[in-house]
């Protein structure tokens, strides 16, 4: 065994030796990543200590699982995990089969100009910002002045204050997801269906297959590592509820529903200045994150052969 692995070894440094200049260039990449991502994690110790700024993190006393008691607890536990799941799970329900229907239906536009159009026009408002999303969700659902409750006035619905209404704020924030990422989103799927052989689809025809026949036992059948992959990364943040575009829209009346895990960390650490109550709340939602990855990841590999790792 301990010639293959100097033979391996061989093999990898003769590669790097080989390739020096890309390794030169991804070089920049993996610093950064490594100074901004990796050594500040070490701060993560703080969510097991009494934190005082004044004496640093090493110089704080040690408080062990005290804050993760805490959180657990706390009757914002409950309420920050059935919000997260809920809107994580309908988000997931409406954005995940959405961008592959609308990539098939791309894959099926033969007017070039109008196809162009047509995507040009789905990918725009992704490059929208959050505040300015926010700031045209607010004014488009204003019960006095927005557009949405005139619109519906005139089929005679009366929307009231969808902003003040809790029950409503999970599908107000999920499809309005569903506008601003839908196009961009399709991406990743329009790019693989791009890859397909065309002679698959002319032997389909040959064979006197329909056009749903042939969407169904070559796009989909070509479209299923990708969406298995991105099923897989999507689990992967099912606590991971976007802070900025929840927290923008939170308000008083419908905190009883936006109210997150990742909203309810801002207001204890930045806010309250709890930071080692905070950081306990971080770790435990990138923990939990990290399990369902790591869990889905294995199912996928056992039951379809497909896994990100």
């Amino acid at each position: 065994m301990q010639p293959a692995r100097t033979l391996g070894g061989r093999n990898t440094w003769e590669r790097v030796r080989r390739n020096w200049g890309l390794y030169l260039l991804m070089l920049p990449a993996v610093v950064i990543f490594i100074c901004f991502t990796y050594l500040p994690m070490y701060g993560v110790i703080i969510a097991f200590k009494d934190f005082r700024p004044a004496q640093g993190i090493w110089g704080s006393k040690w408080a062990g699982l005290k804050y993760f008691e805490r959180y657990f607890n706390s009757y914002m536990f409950t309420n920050t995990i059935v919000n997260t799941l809920v809107i994580s799970l309908y988000t997931m329900a409406v954005t995940f089969p959405l961008p592959i229907l609308l990539a098939l239906m791309c894959n099926q536009m033969y007017a070039k100009r109008f196809k162009k159009v047509f995507q040009v026009s789905t990918y725009l408002p992704h490059f929208i910002s959050t505040v300015v999303m926010c700031g045209m969700i607010i004014m488009f659902l204003s019960p006095s002045s927005g557009v949405i409750p005139k619109i519906m006035a005139v089929f005679g619905v009366k929307t009231g204050d969808l902003m003040g209404n809790a029950g409503a704020f999970a599908g107000i924030y999920v499809w309005t997801e569903v506008w601003q990422h839908l196009g961009w989103d399709s991406i990743m799927y329009i790019a693989a269906l791009s890859a397909i052989d065309p002679q698959l689809y002319e032997a389909a025809e040959v064979d006197g297959a329909s056009k749903w026949q042939k969407i169904r036992t070559i796009d989909i059948t070509m479209l299923v590592p990708t969406m298995v992959t991105l099923f897989i990364l999507r689990c992967g943040s099912l606590l991971g509820v976007g802070f900025e575009k929840v927290y923008l829209l939170q308000n008083d009346l419908n905190i009883s529903k936006s109210e997150i895990i990742s909203t309810y960390l801002y207001k204890m650490g930045l806010k309250s200045n709890q930071y080692s109550y905070s950081a306990a709340i971080g770790l435990f939602n990138n923990v939990v994150n990290f399990v369902i990855l790591i869990l889905v990841n294995q199912i996928s590999r056992t039951i379809g052969d497909t896994s990100l790792f």
